[in-house]
């Protein structure tokens, strides 16, 4: 997978940002972001990029429809600490019939990346566990910020 770069500088209006904090319950005994719950933070990330677009998980699910991660590419940077205000920087990179690539980054305030991920992410039918095109709504959705 490609790495993309997002400028934080001078963000792009289809990069979707979306603010965390670190709690205790993240941390290891050093107070350092304990390394599954970036991924934590990168899924959270995905839902309120779709809740923003108007999509709700919930009814998705009474659609039979969920999206699964199909592939991650992650680099642990610098370690994110206990108390930090920091953000999560979503964009798409591959936004295809049935799947969507997401480039995702962990910055501080600053700008600097801690993390960064390339996740892409398959629509499936939850009964059958089969892929499925994701609804043309969610495509359209997503077309204008990709």
């Amino acid at each position: 997978m490609k790495w993309v770069r997002s400028n934080v500088s001078q963000q792009l209006q289809s990069t979707f940002k979306w603010p965390i904090t670190i709690y205790y319950e993240d941390t290891d005994a050093g107070g350092v972001v304990y390394h599954s719950n970036y991924l934590k933070f990168f899924e959270r990330a995905r839902t309120e990029m779709l809740r923003a677009q108007g999509v709700s998980q919930f009814t998705l699910l009474e659609q039979e429809i969920g999206f699964v991660v199909r592939h991650i590419d992650i680099d642990y940077i610098q370690g994110a600490k206990l108390d930090e205000n920091l953000n999560v920087l979503t964009s798409i990179v591959n936004l295809r019939k049935a799947s969507i690539t997401f480039c995702q980054e962990l910055v501080n305030l600053d700008g600097r990346i801690l993390c960064k991920a390339m996740v892409k992410v398959a629509c499936v039918n939850i009964t059958k566990m089969k892929p499925q095109a994701i609804p043309s709504s969610i495509m359209s959705g997503f077309a204008s910020v990709s």
